[in-house]
């Protein structure tokens, strides 16, 4: 029996802003495609176990002048220390893979990270990196065609899976679940260390930092991810022999500020290398492990604050960002030295109304908690009642 064919992938510019030799999109275009819901409908549909997350998207945030000014502030002042941070997990990465990765970013808050550690190995070093980014889903996993794709076109042992940030560390526990599953149906063995740019819940070993700051590519949303959206698994518009689906927002092109995200971090690359060098070689004789304190700390707010369910608590400023873009917010749970750090986290919290509590001692910067209100009768997951204090 003939194995089916592979889907084909995509590029720019005929999908996402990004140049085609700087990302290849392991995706299915669904930019034809009527996917956005509205943001209570959506949670109430996932809470209630009707829908995963992946089947809808959120509606686009569009950004005020005022939060599009902090995000470009946040560029300026955490620059440098990001491209330390790209050059440190690139430098790792390319120890980790005898100099030969091949980088296949978590679409989509690992797609701008993949491609900066293209762009530092192309800088630093001369080395052309395959970078492709690919859909892993909550609850289902990695897409299996992308991975079939890549067993098919390179040999498994140079895969390095890249993400954005680690928050409690559900996607670490994905990846690994995932490829085992891969590994017992297909035969081929991808290695599950995922490389990050930030890891504050102390989930991975192959990190750029483990500060919690925030990454400017966290505050926007497709306009700093080359136009693309979240990855989408809706069975309504995946066939069982295409990959996951994404949309191109074409038409949000004038806010576009994807390239020039790059170019504002790459821009540090030459005089941050001496930073790298030594972080790298404090690292490399650290052999810093997982301890997974974000998870507890986590678990600990779950049941403080009487939610009882780890998935409506995202900790971190990326995570704690996404609540308030993308779901139902409760409140916002702020560390009250890292105040300066979380200036557009406390800005949309007032925009929507959402609470903020200092809390001294959170191992976090912040820490978004989800409304708990849309499922069957607000209850947390163990069917306790949650009290909306």
């Amino acid at each position: 029996m003939s194995l089916p064919t592979l889907p084909t992938p995509l590029t720019g510019p005929d999908f996402g802003s990004y140049a085609a030799d700087e990302v290849v999109w392991l995706l299915k275009d669904l930019s034809h495609v009527a996917l956005e819901a509205p943001t209570a409908e959506r949670e109430r549909a996932i809470q209630s176990g009707a829908a995963n997350y992946a089947e809808s998207l959120p509606v686009e945030y569009s950004p005020s002048s005022e939060y599009q000014a902090l995000y470009e502030e946040a560029v300026q002042r955490a620059g440098a220390r990001i491209a330390t941070a790209v050059g440190v997990v690139t430098e790792l990465a390319l120890a980790a893979r005898d100099k030969q990765p091949v980088l296949v970013s978590l679409a989509r808050a690992g797609t701008p990270i993949g491609v900066l550690m293209r762009r530092w190995a192309q800088t630093v070093h001369g080395i052309e990196l395959p970078h492709f980014t690919m859909s892993i889903v909550r609850g289902v996993g990695l897409d299996q065609n992308a991975l079939r794709y890549l067993a098919a076109n390179f040999d498994p042992a140079r895969i390095l899976f890249v993400d954005g940030w680690t928050g409690k560390g559900a996607i670490s526990r994905e990846l690994t679940a995932a490829l085992d599953d891969f590994a017992a149906s297909s035969g081929v063995r991808f290695p599950d260390d995922l490389a990050v740019l930030a890891d504050p819940g102390h989930c991975v070993s192959m990190f750029g930092t483990r500060e919690d700051y925030l990454i400017p590519s966290a505050c926007l949303n497709s306009t700093v991810s080359g136009l693309v959206s979240r990855t989408v698994f809706n069975l309504e518009h995946i066939g069982p022999n295409d990959f996951h689906g994404a949309k191109f927002y074409s038409e949000l092109a004038a806010n576009d500020v994807s390239n020039d995200f790059l170019a504002a971090i790459a821009s540090h690359f030459e005089k941050v290398r001496p930073d790298v060098e030594r972080q790298c070689a404090e690292h490399q004789s650290a052999q810093p492990q997982p301890s997974w304190i974000g998870w507890e700390a986590v678990e600990r707010i779950s049941t403080e604050y009487g939610i009882n369910n780890v998935n409506l608590v995202k900790p971190g400023v990326g995570e704690t960002t996404r609540v308030l873009l993308r779901r139902v917010p409760w409140r916002v749970l702020v560390n009250p030295e890292a105040r300066a750090d979380v200036a557009h986290v406390l800005l949309l919290a007032e925009q929507r109304g959402v609470p903020v509590e200092e809390v001294p001692g959170l191992p976090y910067s912040c820490v978004g908690l989800i409304h708990p209100q849309f499922d069957k009768s607000a209850v947390g997951a163990d069917g306790k009642a949650v009290h909306n204090a």
